[in-house]
């Protein structure tokens, strides 16, 4: 299993940020958010990801680059829980929605039950679809 999380996963697009935003679903767990929208490039080997934690939250950038470091880190360690699909490929964001202070261990099991809640949702929405 490659844990890695290179350049070439990471969500740097601004026309696919915008897309995202505008066009995506999203699946909530306090205190993580996630946006995501099914991609249906072909060409792409990998799912896009993001993470941000807004300004109005915390104020000191030292507060944000530690809780994205913290979902980055999150998200590295459990990526195979969406990646077990080489069929469809994602566009995500997480977001940080609170301005409480939580330890890596609560955002990592937040993460894992997006990432669950997502499987399921898109597993039941293939069936309708098939």
């Amino acid at each position: 299993m490659n844990e890695k999380f290179p350049s070439s996963e990471k969500l740097k697009s601004k026309i696919l940020i915008d897309r995202l935003f505008s066009e995506g679903k999203s699946i909530k767990n306090f205190p993580l958010k996630l946006i995501y929208l099914p991609l249906k490039e072909t060409g792409l080997k990998t799912c896009k990801t993001g993470v941000s934690v807004p300004k109005r939250n915390f104020k000191r950038a030292v507060d944000r680059n530690y809780f994205k470091r913290l979902m980055r880190e999150a998200f590295r360690k459990n990526k195979y829980l969406v990646e077990s699909n080489p069929d469809q490929k994602y566009a995500m964001m997480f977001v940080y929605t609170t301005a409480k202070k939580f330890d890596y261990h609560q955002i990592n099991t937040c993460l894992i039950q997006i990432l669950e809640k997502l499987k399921e949702k898109e597993a039941s929405h293939e069936k309708i679809n098939n």
